[in-house]
This record gives structure tokens, sequence and C-alpha cells, in this order.
């Protein structure tokens, strides 16, 4: 009797489930009210495509072709130094050659003129800039603004009824947001590959000297650098700059300079053809592990040279110190120490606190304009 029982209310337990999901389907303004959909919960689904974002920005990205003079030895066998002494042989003769080579630039909208943000590597030593637009015009291009510290440089092109790219807050980026890049990898022509913020604020990479890059695994290739990383909306957010690659290619691992910084060079070039930026003269290094032991410093870097005639040497700074702190900041790295001092205005003074053998002193420095960028 018993079984009967179950087995009926089982049943009846079962064919009540079937025809409310029935119901459901046929009739979904039926969903109580409280049932939760991915929106209501927080979850968003990511677009099935970028190419509204792709469209906004697309044409404001140029191809970068350079042509430039370079010596070459008329026989590559008399190369070999130890060739020439073997059968007495002089110096090779050389020769001049083009030599051309391609990168990528972002039209940015500054006084409604055609300025093209770019990397520095890629015009270094050029003898002529060809820009490429994506509908199909050209123009030969001129730098007027490189900062060799930032990897940056600034080109005018006289064409009219120029695409501008929008622009992005590099601040707001988070790891983890979606990003593209866009550039002409081996003169492929434009290309556009997708990834996502891997980190942010990476340092010490040997790329600059002031550095400060959003690392992502978008693909980057020979040819993209001075493209445009952007985001999903498809607003500009870095300039795409560099990749670690132990063969020559992209490797998941890409650097681009955050557009908050790169905007902030471009006009200083433009305004006053340099970029402010603070120098005392001096020079450091890592500080040896042997030191940090002996001296119980969890921080610090090594004074490994100091120019007399500068602010730091006129201070009283030696070689041999380790500068421990700049206005209450503790040092750690030769990077860090360089951009705390290049984001100093020219003019002020700070206070550097110093380690000579075991005395710790104080030293007033007045910062100075880095004297590569006066003009």
């Amino acid at each position: 009797m018993l079984k009967d029982t179950l087995k009926f209310l089982i049943q009846y337990i079962l064919g009540g489930l079937g025809l409310a999901l029935l119901l459901l389907l046929l009739f979904p303004g039926l969903r109580p009210a409280g049932l939760l959909t991915p929106a209501a919960s927080g979850l968003t689904e990511q677009p099935a495509t970028y190419s509204a974002a792709i469209r906004r920005i697309a044409p404001a990205v140029v191809n970068v072709y350079t042509t430039s003079l370079v010596e070459r030895p008329v026989n590559p066998l008399l190369q070999d130094p130890l060739f020439r002494r073997f059968f007495g042989l002089p110096d090779p003769e050389t020769q001049q050659q083009l030599d051309s080579s391609l990168g990528s630039g972002v039209i940015l909208n500054y006084n409604h003129n055609g300025y093209i943000l770019t990397n520095a590597h890629v015009i270094n030593r050029a003898t002529a800039i060809q820009i490429t637009l994506s509908d199909g015009r050209q123009a030969q291009a001129t730098p007027v603004g490189i900062d060799e510290e930032t990897d940056l440089a600034v080109l005018r092109i006289d064409l009219k009824d120029l695409p501008v790219a929008p622009l992005g807050d590099s601040d707001r980026l988070r790891v983890g947001d979606v990003v593209l890049a866009i550039g002409n990898p081996y003169n492929f022509g434009q290309t556009v590959t997708q990834g996502i913020v891997s980190a942010m604020g990476r340092q010490r990479l040997g790329i600059s000297a002031i550095e400060d890059f959003i690392q992502t695994d978008a693909d980057i290739n020979p040819g993209n650098s001075g493209g445009a990383l952007i985001n999903s909306e498809g607003r500009l957010v870095g300039i795409n700059t560099a990749i670690y690659s132990q063969s020559g290619g992209s490797q998941g691992i890409g650097f681009a300079i955050p557009i908050n910084l790169a905007v902030g060079v471009m006009r200083q070039l433009l305004e006053q053809g340099y970029v402010v930026r603070g120098w005392l003269g001096f020079e450091v290094q890592t500080l040896p592990r042997d030191i940090a032991e002996a001296t119980r410093l969890d921080h610090g870097v090594l004074v490994s040279g100091v120019m007399r005639s500068g602010p730091a040497g006129k201070a009283g700074l030696n070689p041999g110190d380790i500068l421990l702190s700049i206005n209450g900041q503790d040092m750690g790295t030769p990077q860090q120490t360089i951009q705390t001092i290049a984001r100093v205005k020219p003019g002020k003074s700070v206070k550097l606190e110093v380690l000579r053998g075991w005395d710790r002193i104080s030293l007033d420095a007045r910062v100075i304009q880095q004297p590569s960028y006066r003009r």
C-alpha cells in the first residue's frame, strides 16, 4: 500500500514539474519576478563582436614607412678584423645604402592639425617618412618632436579631413580588461589582434628610461610599434611599443605606453619643443647583495657616478654613496630613482638621504631641466 502511494506521489510531482517547464517555455512572461537573469545577477555577457569598436578607430591608425642611409662594407668578407690582420689588408671600404623599415602610428586631434603619435625608435635616423592611411591616401611626414626617454615621437602630415582617434583613460584600465591591438605587422596591412590587460605599471624592462608600461597578451609583432591599443569601446588607451620575444615573433607578452602618459609628452613636445623633466646629474645602480647584507638595508641604490658640475655634485653627493630616499620616499631601483627625479619640476629642491660609510647624511639639491632637452 505504502509503495503504491509513493509511486503515485513521484509520478504526480514529475508530471507537475514537466507541465511547469512546458508553460515557461511557451509563455516566458510567466517567469517569477524574483528569478535572477545573468544581467540582474551582475553577470554581463561579452560582446559577440568588436567590429563597432574597430570601425570607430581603425581609420586613424596609419602605416609608417621609413627610409634611412646606412654604411655597409663593399666586401662583407673584409668585415672580419682577424681576416684583415692576417692578410695585412686595410680597413674595408664602405658605401651608403638605403635601408627601409616599417611601423605604425595614430592620428590624434591637437588644434585640428594632422599630428601622428608613434614610437621614437620607428623613425630614428630616418631620412624620409611616408604615411599611408587606411583609405589609401599617402603623404610625407615631418618629425616635429622626439622624446627618447619615453620612446615617443610626433609627426605632422598635410592632408585634409583626417580621421582622429577617440581617447580613452589609461588610468582606469584594470588587469583583465579586454584590449585590441591595431597596427601593420610584417607589412601585411592593418591587422587587429585581441587580448586582455595582463599587468599594469611594468618597469625595469630596459626599453626606455621612463617606463610605466601596460602589459598585454594581444599579439604585437614587428611593425606594430607605434600602433593603437584600444579598449572594447574603441577608445585609445595605449601606444604599442615592444614585445618580449626570444624568436622575434609574439609570445603573448607585449608592452604599450599608457595614453595618458603619451598625450602629456605629445602636448609638451608640440607646445615647447621638449618635455619638462627634472635632472640632478648622477647615475645609480642596483644595490649589490653583499653591501645590502653588510649594511642590513632593505632599500637604497648605489651611486655609481656623479657629474661634479651638476646639481647633485654641487650638493655634495659622491660615488659610492648609498641613496636611501628622495624627499622621504624610499628608493629601491635605479628606474624608480630616475622617474622620481624626472617628475620634479626644474627649479625645486629635493632632500637626498644618503648612507656614507656608516653615517646617514642629508643633502639638498636643486633640480634643473634635463640638459639633453634644452632648446
